[in-house]
């Protein structure tokens, strides 16, 4: 099963979001501190709703902390279609089920570092004058899109 990485994220009703889907869709979450907030902010508490009790979440002092404890992890990095790095089109990418789909913070998204690998990095094809989706859409769309790959979609929607 993948699971969801926020590095470093920002604004707490995004991550509220984001820990709601990975609820409804049993989807592990990791958090990559520095956090922008604290874990007890209403505004996450609020946009997680009364979920949280059915979120499987992990909080990390850094990334090199997570990528030691989860070498097993395909590590999928995901950008703005603005920044380019030749990403595959995330509805183009071949998902496996060790997948850790990696998303940045909401100013500044990955550093550079972690999108070297243009065949392990992903993007939301984008039509308008935006920059990029918000975090939590984004995150949707990929995880779902991962889910139809993998045939998790079908055990649960006849």
């Amino acid at each position: 099963m993948p699971c969801i990485v926020l590095y470093e994220p920002e604004i707490p009703p995004n991550t509220g979001s984001i820990a709601r889907l990975c609820a409804a869709t049993r989807i592990p979450l990791h958090l990559i501190e520095p956090l922008g907030f604290k874990l007890e902010d209403k505004y996450l508490k609020r946009a997680g709703l009364d979920y949280w009790p059915h979120v499987n979440l992990s909080v990390w002092p850094d990334f090199s902390a997570f990528a030691k404890a989860n070498a097993h992890l395909r590590f999928v990095a995901t950008t703005s279609q603005h920044r380019g790095h030749g990403a595959v089109p995330y509805h183009k990418f071949a998902y496996q089920e060790n997948d850790a789909l990696l998303f940045g913070a909401e100013s500044k998204g990955l550093p550079e570092s972690f999108l070297t690998d243009p065949t392990q990095c992903i993007a939301i094809p984008i039509f308008g004058e935006v920059r990029s989706l918000n975090l939590a859409n984004a995150a949707s769309i990929i995880l779902y899109e991962s889910l139809r790959q993998l045939g998790t979609l079908n055990s649960h929607i006849g």
